[in-house]
């Protein structure tokens, strides 16, 4: 008895210094996004069995409980006292993403795609690249800080070039074990915004940016890049270039967009949405935004991206108050992770993007994104709790 009082006690104190440090407005706008994501999930999977549709909608239920458990662990990590164990980090994002060349990595058959990893004993299947953009962020930043602060040295061509290899040398990894594209370029999106928050000389964004395009180029020409790729890119210049082929999913999205104008066909009377996996593809994970857009009209699709908007916008504020420049590249990177899904997948929708198989941050249907989304939105909160007022600080 007294063994649990001390236990409940201890809980206690851990709660009441969660509800009076951590952000709870971050909290509060996440789990606003997911269960407003939830609704349109339910409306996504009406189609299937009864019993496919509502385990589904278990599992993102149960998730999005457990993630609110794993936002508030986080938000007690020390960020800084973990980083001190870089190199377990490090080897961490490494064997993590080699588990796709073992028997548990599985993917899509028709691209080659292996990037999910399925375990026995989970109801959902883990995607590596989730877990490690966020990993990634700590790393990145804890060597953008020993640059700046041990080294003094953020312009010189080495100093670009040791952060590089790390970026690339991790993307090519993960290309390597799973074949997918997209979530690689999530890393290098993450590079160049923290890189360019940390003050690395202009000259290397342009020399980067004139390498890659030169390299897409020859590798184009020489017939480097896989075919479904360049069909990818050649379909967004010509929305007539195989309608029943590459460009199905993202016509079958812009007529379910197209057709609910300002307010929508009403919730659950989405012709598409209700029509199966046929009519619009994908519709509880890529083409969640199509499924807003067709039953609750430019409305719904609106605050969609409001809810998303003040989620980053919350995030960079934290990034502005961070106590240390360890704490704001990190509130960056983890920006940097919302803005890139946010613009593709939207896009991807839209008919503007390719479709490169990115989810829609807390709105997409997956048990992996919920969860580590919460993680990161976690350490953005445990940062704040850190943090001390600008005045104190003198704004820097």
């Amino acid at each position: 008895m007294f063994t649990e009082r001390i236990m409940w006690n201890r809980l206690k104190a851990v709660l009441v210094d969660f509800i009076q440090q951590a952000d709870l407005v971050l909290l509060a706008l996440c789990s606003i996004a997911t269960l407003y994501g939830l609704v349109l999930v339910f409306s996504a999977t009406r189609y299937m069995r009864a019993d496919v549709g509502m385990r589904r909608m278990i599992i993102q239920s149960a998730c999005l409980a457990m993630g609110i458990c794993v936002y508030i662990f986080f938000s007690m990590v020390d960020l800084e006292l973990v980083m001190r164990k870089w190199k377990w980090v490090l080897a961490f994002n490494i064997i993590f993403i080699l588990l796709l060349k073992t028997p548990f990595g599985h993917g899509a058959a028709e691209t080659g795609n292996n990037a999910w990893l399925k375990f026995p004993f989970l109801p959902f299947n883990i995607s590596p690249a989730e877990v490690v953009k966020t990993s990634f962020t700590l790393l990145l930043a804890r060597q953008l800080v020993w640059l700046r602060e041990d080294k003094n040295d953020l312009k010189s061509f080495r100093s670009a070039m040791f952060v590089a290899v790390h970026t690339f040398g991790l993307c090519a990894l993960y290309y390597f074990a799973s074949n997918d594209m997209g979530n690689a370029l999530v890393f290098v999106f993450i590079f160049l915004c923290m890189a360019f928050v940390a003050g690395f000389a202009l000259r290397w964004f342009l020399l980067l940016f004139a390498g890659g395009a030169a390299g897409i180029f020859v590798a184009w020409e020489l017939d480097l890049i896989p075919n479904y790729m360049k069909e990818r890119f050649i379909v967004l210049f010509d929305h007539s270039y195989q309608p029943l082929g590459v460009g199905w999913q993202q016509t079958r999205s812009l007529m379910a967009i197209g057709s609910g104008g300002l307010f929508g066909r009403g919730y659950l009377n989405g012709t598409h949405t209700q029509s199966g996996s046929d009519s619009l593809p994908a519709k509880q994970t890529d083409l969640i935004f199509a499924v807003a857009g067709e039953e609750l009209g430019l409305i719904g699709c609106a605050l969609i991206m409001l809810l998303l908007f003040l989620i980053i916008l919350r995030v960079l504020i934290v990034a502005r108050q961070a106590r240390t420049p360890f704490y704001r590249y990190v509130c960056v990177g983890v920006a940097a992770i919302l803005i890139f899904q946010t613009v593709i997948n939207i896009g991807m929708c839209l008919f503007v993007m390719p479709t490169i198989g990115i989810t829609l941050p807390f709105f997409s249907y997956g048990g992996s994104s919920i969860m580590t989304l919460y993680m990161a939105m976690g350490v953005v909160s445990g940062i704040k709790k850190r943090s001390v007022d600008v005045w104190l600080t003198g704004g820097h």
